[in-house]
């Protein structure tokens, strides 16, 4: 359930029997012919209904994180200190309110290494889960192993956009410079695909998105805030 449809009162009876909640942390960055928001949205949707059967509250999703795409309009960066200060002080505030137990569910891979470090700093309180990781990659990798950053993988009906017409081709894969940064990777990436196909079958977008809700499911079910 999402937290912007209860109030204080409705979270503060779920605490008396309850401690779990989540955190989605996404990205707000280019994705080629997707959304803006694709990490933001696929982190979000996955977590709310992953924990939606279970009554577990889900938090709006922390909409920026760490990219190296700022030569596209729309992409803004924090830098990974900032990213980790944010996550800090929003899981030190809700263990302050009682939660004991928060997932941060993160849909982008910029993100890792703040996170990373704040389940470290914050055990047993917070565990990290990266949304593709596991089963989801590995059904993904099964169906198609060219996939990546803005492919067909992270094609759904919830991250197009009306009117903008998906490419049908297989893209070749980017040719990374030697030299990254921001401007030289928009040089390499043109459209902003790391390559692969943009699109699959419905069927194939569904059992890697079961796959991570899931995934995300299980993990609440079955907590371990030690792994």
């Amino acid at each position: 359930m999402r937290i912007r449809d209860l109030n204080w009162l409705q979270l503060e009876e779920y605490l008396e029997s309850d401690d779990r909640i989540v955190l989605p942390v996404g990205s707000t960055e280019q994705h080629a012919y997707l959304s803006l928001e694709t990490d933001n949205i696929l982190a979000e949707r996955a977590s709310v209904e992953a924990a939606e059967p279970l009554g577990v509250p889900v938090l709006p999703v922390l909409a920026y994180g760490v990219t190296g795409f700022t030569a596209y309009p729309g992409s803004p960066t924090l830098r990974e200190a900032t990213l980790l200060a944010v996550l800090s002080d929003i899981v030190d505030s809700l263990s302050g309110q009682g939660f004991a137990r928060i997932l941060v569910v993160n849909g982008h891979s910029g993100n890792t290494g703040a996170g990373e470090e704040l389940a470290r700093s914050r055990t047993p309180a917070v565990v990290w889960h990266e949304l593709w990781d596991g089963r989801p990659d590995e059904i993904a990798a099964a169906i198609d192993p060219h996939y990546d950053h803005a492919s067909w993988s992270e094609n759904f009906s919830w991250t197009r956009l009306p009117g903008v017409a998906i490419p049908a081709e297989r893209k070749p894969p980017v040719e990374w410079p030697e030299n990254g940064n921001p401007e030289t990777w928009r040089e390499a990436l043109g459209d902003g695909s790391f390559g692969g196909l943009y699109q699959r079958s419905a069927e194939d977008e569904k059992r890697v998105w079961e796959a991570a809700v899931q995934a995300i499911r299980d993990r609440l079910e079955r907590w371990d805030a030690t792994s």
